[in-house]
């Protein structure tokens, strides 16, 4: 177990991960509270469920619970440093789902509501997942304490 929490805490990314890490978790985690909580613009649970099932993302109630959890507390872990790898790769697949179940058929650009966001957040959520959390995370404090 010390084994795999210490695959899973230690990075040796520096500062560029810090960089990286706390804007996209305020992105996914903005995201992920409008999914859930309806917060900053968003249509919460019910309205995202809704919305879910009509494009073929069903159970839309599940599918919209599993995607705006993914995205609200992966960003706060992504904010944080905190188990950022499995946060990572959770967001990742979130983004993977959105590019190809609802940007692919609009092309690359955002402004024809296509994948370029969801791509350049997948980027990130990728580089992450490589990465870890570098300095100033609770992973460095967690791996320094298992070494």
């Amino acid at each position: 177990m010390k084994k795999l929490i210490h695959t899973l805490t230690h990075s040796t990314a520096g500062w560029s991960a810090l960089v990286l890490r706390v804007p996209v978790g305020i992105i996914f985690a903005a995201h992920g509270a409008q999914k859930l909580f309806g917060w900053f613009g968003g249509y919460g649970l019910s309205g995202t469920a809704g919305w879910m099932d009509s494009i073929g993302l069903s159970p839309g109630l599940l599918m919209a619970l599993l995607a705006g959890a993914a995205e609200f507390f992966g960003g706060l872990a992504l904010i944080i440093g905190l188990l950022t790898r499995p946060a990572a790769a959770a967001l990742a697949v979130a983004m993977l789902v959105a590019i190809i179940a609802v940007h692919l058929p609009y092309g690359l650009f955002i402004s024809n509501n296509g994948y370029e966001f969801g791509l350049a957040l997948l980027a990130a959520s990728v580089s992450l997942l490589f990465s870890g959390a570098g300095n100033a995370s609770v992973d460095r404090l967690v791996a320094a304490k298992l070494n």
